[in-house]
């Protein structure tokens, strides 16, 4: 299943280097689709009978009594991360075919996104923390490589080095996670450590606490948690499809299935779920909030993913886990569906994303506006597409946990429904505000757009929410002998069924707003925000970017310049200078002796003789 991407990668980026995107893009979809099938023949062993994971094991580290070995353990847990990986990653790899065509130099993209794909694999798949952290930082290389693809472009380059160190600050978490679970448990190997917890060895609660909050530090630099969410929106600046495949569908999810994986333990520690719950829900409120102002297509996607990302961390600190990985999956099809629609719009209109220069597209891009619609309604929640059924399953967690968090998540439910539909309105409906001949994409881009779109669509019906009682929930049954489903207890403020329908009411309503607002819009001065007395406070993104600027950047620049200026040249140079010029100047003594002229050696041991003998007749005479 992983060898295929990595040869793919390796033919692409080092043997072949075709300079024409039709044979490296080609090349590299074809692995891709062969690691999905391996992925399908996988799960299909896993998902029959008792469903035994398949194991398998190397020596790979032995220091004293530290011995940790290199394993992969596929479970049905892994199974469903592999599929969303290849069969979403496959799709995307196709319509970066067409998307890709014109672009120079190919080959390095397609090697590097089957690159990412085969380390992806390596992340879901590790037996063990180690490993794992093996394929989390491979697929931050392989994010800071594609997100700086155009590394020519300044600003590009400067985006991709940004998500390369914002990220390095949540694994210097998720290390220190690492060191307290091996303290702890003595190992770091997946089901010694659950099956230990299970076992209920009396272990310390609060290095439980510090251990998971730790992990939870590494997962909210990967899955762009506050504070270190601000990564992500600038990773626009890669290719869309790498926006699709990389910062939607699979590495920002890298840290719920980490806190999945390790569910056992976070059960325990309820002073970090509740950190985890309130962190989760104040991202996804600052996202959408920062969403309903943006006129950057891919911006309102990067800000919408975070905040869908929040939703996740929310039913993590819910202990709501299969309901965070059942939005994983639906959220990695209707979103790598929005995203990229947004290539196919950008693609057609030679590069444009400011969506106040589109509208009226809808004729010309019929497929693109099409899919994009069934994206739009699946991620506003409006049954009964797949995002209604995730959300709800969501919302009914936080309804159980805290009645706060619910109205949070309501929230942000009725402001996605909302910032979506303007998204869509002001892009295909109304009258066109550009310059560009909009012209629809081809097969190859069009394909991967309708396939997502009927995934959106029907996807939400494997995880129907327990107020549908009587339709079986195929997806947590299938995870059932990975992650047991978590018991809610509490008295709930209102019925499950009145928050589902007041939520639902709330969709419909923000999102028949939307339309009625921005669908009329016929000018590039149309106002395209609802929230006028704060639209510059949304539009600034909360000047969170100004703030890290003003605390961390400009402080940590001067203190550079100040080494630079003097530690650097004077203190440290200096130092050595020093030792160099009194050497130079002994030496300079030196070579008044030593002149390389026989009578003057010869002289110097006269002297040298005469005066020793001067010396020792002189102490016979005292």
């Amino acid at each position: 299943m992983m060898v295929a991407p990595l040869l793919g990668s390796i033919a692409n980026g080092l043997v072949l280097r075709s300079s024409e995107a039709k044979r490296a893009g080609t090349l590299a979809t074809v692995a891709v689709f062969v690691s999905f099938f391996c992925a399908l023949i996988l799960f299909s062993q896993v998902a029959s009978g008792a469903g035994e994971p398949i194991e398998m094991s190397w020596p790979w580290i032995q220091i004293g009594n530290l011995n940790i070995e290199w394993g992969f353990r596929f479970d049905r847990l892994t199974s469903v991360m592999s599929l969303v990986i290849t069969g979403v990653g496959s799709l995307i790899h196709l319509y970066s075919i067409g998307y890709m065509s014109h672009e120079k130099g190919s080959y390095r993209y397609f090697a590097y996104l089957n690159l990412f794909v085969f380390l992806m694999l390596v992340l879901v798949s590790a037996g063990n923390l180690a490993a794992l952290f093996v394929g989390w930082e491979g697929v931050g290389l392989c994010s800071y490589l594609l997100i700086g693809y155009w590394f020519e472009d300044p600003e590009k380059a400067k985006a991709g080095m940004k998500a390369f160190l914002v990220n390095r600050i949540g694994d210097a978490g998720f290390l220190m996670g690492m060191f307290f679970c091996y303290q702890l448990f003595g190992t770091l190997d997946f089901q010694k450590i659950n099956a230990a917890i299970d076992a209920q060895s009396g272990f310390n609660i609060q290095l439980m606490n510090i251990a998971a909050f730790f992990l939870f530090v590494g997962a909210t630099g990967k899955s762009a948690q506050v504070p270190l969410y601000v990564w992500l929106p600038d990773a626009m600046a890669g290719p869309t499809p790498v926006s699709a495949l990389i910062h939607a569908a699979t590495m920002v999810t890298s840290g719920i299935y980490l806190i999945a994986r390790l569910e056992p333990l976070f059960v325990m520690t309820t002073d970090t779920n509740t950190v985890i719950a309130f962190t989760g829900l104040g991202t996804a409120l600052l996202a959408a909030f920062i969403a309903t102002s943006q006129r950057d297509i891919k911006k309102v996607l990067a800000y919408s993913t975070v905040s869908q990302l929040g939703l996740m961390v929310l039913a993590l600190g819910c202990r709501a886990y299969v309901a965070a990985l059942f939005h994983l999956v639906t959220h990695a099809f209707f979103k790598a569906l929005l995203f990229l629609g947004s290539g196919s719009v950008i693609h057609a209109l030679e590069g444009e994303q400011d969506i106040s220069k589109m509208g009226g597209l809808r004729k010309s891009l019929p497929v693109t506006s099409l899919t994009f619609l069934a994206g739009t309604v699946a991620i506003a929640g409006i049954p009964p597409l797949a995002g209604f059924f995730s959300k709800d399953t969501i919302l009914h967690a936080a309804l159980v946990a805290d009645f706060r968090l619910w109205i949070g998540g309501a929230v942000v439910a009725t402001l996605t429904a909302f910032y979506m539909f303007r998204l869509y309105s002001l892009t295909f409906l109304g009258t066109y505000r550009g310059k560009a001949h909009p012209h629809e994409s081809p097969w190859v881009m069009t394909l991967p757009l309708v396939i997502l779109a009927v995934a959106s669509v029907f996807a939400g019906f494997l995880g129907v929410p327990h107020e549908f009682h009587w339709i079986p929930n195929f997806f947590e049954e299938y995870l059932k002998p990975v992650i047991p489903p978590y018991e809610f207890e509490g008295t709930l403020a209102i019925s499950s069924h009145q928050a589902m329908l007041i939520t639902t009411g709330l969709a419909f309503l923000s999102s028949a707003l939307a339309l009625v607002i921005f669908s009329r819009a016929k000018s590039t001065e149309t106002k395209i925000s609802l929230f006028r007395p704060f639209q510059m406070v949304f539009e600034n993104r909360f000047w969170v970017d100004e703030l890290y600027g003003a605390l961390f950047v400009r402080p940590f620049q001067a203190i550079s310049k100040f080494f630079a200026a003097i530690v650097d040249p004077k203190v440290i140079d200096g130092g050595i200078l020093l030792m160099s010029r009194a050497a130079k100047r002994l030496g300079g003594v030196v070579v008044l002796v030593q002149t390389g002229n026989v009578q003057w050696y010869l002289f110097l041991m006269m002297i040298g003789v005469v005066g020793g003998l001067f010396l020792l007749l002189r102490g016979r005479v005292i």
